[in-house]
Parts: structure tokens; C-alpha cells; sequence
């Protein structure tokens, strides 16, 4: 268990076994396994070990083979696009003061810190904060135009996935956002109107809770 929640592994577990009973498509376009070498060679292009539930994660899924919606508001990032996305966006802010914060501001616009593990369909990322103190681990968001944002922070990925498979297996939503299933029969997670919304000229349906 990580800080009271189930580990992200049995977590993963769960989602994975409810995509293949109700979104098989879903369940596809999560990744297969990185392969240890990756993950420790990742390790070392960001110049220290990986957040280790960020390492468990990807000995399950190295991210996405495409955009998808099988988690909330974030598609998890292969381990190449990590190291890509944090090179990126750590280059973005030494050039325009991203490193200092802000008056206005809370956080820095991007911090040494900061693992991205997820994008978000605004192009944003969901970052891990490593820093130490009570909060390491937790989950927010970098890359918009202001400061990160850890405004109602995850407090760890192990937190968020056992959200998500809490809500497919026993119904409910992820923090106002609730399951579905699109005319294709993807996973899509939508606020409570979304039943009556179109999905590419197609209604939204609500998920079915739990296993046939």
C-alpha cells in the first residue's frame, strides 16, 4: 500500500481487467511493459532515480500508443517522451524566467523537480513533484501559461489509479468526472450531462459498473 491506497500495480490490475470485459479498444491502446533497461536508462537522462511509483507504472504500461481517455483528464507518457517532454519544457523556462516564481504565482512555471509522467488533451503536463517534504509524490500540473498548478493535488499516482478503478468496478466518478463508453466502445470520462452529449455525432453511454 503507498501512503494508504493500494500499490499503482494492483491498481493497474483492476483498470486492465475491467477495459477487457467492457473496452477492449481502450484496453489496446495502453502500451505493453517498458523493458528494465528503458526505465533505468530514463533513470539516468533525467540524473536520478525515477519516482518509484512512476518506475512501477511503466513495468505495466510504457504509456500510450495513442491519445487516449482511459484515465481522467491525463494519457500516461511512454518513457522516451518523459525524458523528451521534461528536456523540453526545462529548456522553455530557462529561457523565458519559467524557474522563478511569480508574485502572482504560486509555483514556478517548471521546476528541476518536477517528472512529467502525463499530458493532458490542452497539451499541459501532470508532473510528479519530487521535492522533499510532506507533499513528495503528489501530482500536478505544469506547461500552461501560468505557474504549476497542485491546486487539489493527487498525492500520489497510487491515489489517482485506485480512483479510477474504484469508479469502474463500484460506480461513481473521479473527482466529477464519470465514466462512459462512445459508440466505438472506448472509455471516455465526462461530467454527469454527458449522456446526453454527442461524441462525434454519437450519445455517450454510462459505463457499466463492474465485471459481466
Amino acid at each position: 500500500m503507498a501512503q494508504g491506497f493500494p500499490s499503482v500495480t494492483v491498481s493497474w490490475d483492476r483498470i486492465d481487467t475491467w477495459l477487457a470485459a467492457r473496452a477492449p479498444t481502450s484496453l489496446g491502446m495502453l502500451a505493453p511493459p517498458a523493458a528494465e533497461a528503458e526505465i533505468e536508462e530514463t533513470a539516468r537522462l533525467l540524473g536520478g532515480p525515477l519516482p518509484p511509483e512512476l518506475a512501477e507504472s511503466l513495468r505495466r504500461h510504457d504509456g500510450v500508443t495513442r491519445w487516449t481517455t482511459v484515465l481522467p483528464e491525463q494519457a500516461p507518457l511512454p518513457a522516451a517522451a518523459i525524458v523528451a517532454r521534461r528536456r523540453v519544457l526545462a529548456q522553455v523556462a530557462a529561457e523565458n524566467d519559467g524557474l522563478t516564481t511569480r508574485p502572482w504565482d504560486d509555483e514556478p512555471w517548471w521546476h528541476p523537480r518536477w517528472v512529467p509522467w502525463a499530458e493532458g488533451a490542452d497539451g499541459g503536463v501532470e508532473v510528479v513533484d519530487t521535492r522533499p517534504g510532506p507533499h513528495q509524490g503528489r501530482l500536478g500540473w505544469a506547461g500552461h501559461s501560468g505557474g504549476g498548478d497542485f491546486t487539489d493535488a493527487w498525492p500520489c499516482l497510487a491515489a489517482l489509479l485506485h480512483a479510477v478503478a474504484e469508479a469502474l468496478h463500484h460506480g461513481g466518478d473521479v473527482r466529477g468526472l464519470h465514466p462512459y463508453l462512445t459508440a466505438e466502445g472506448t472509455l471516455r470520462w465526462d461530467g454527469p450531462g454527458a449522456p446526453d452529449a454527442a461524441d462525434g455525432g454519437e450519445p455517450l453511454l454510462p459505463a457499466p459498473v463492474g465485471l459481466p
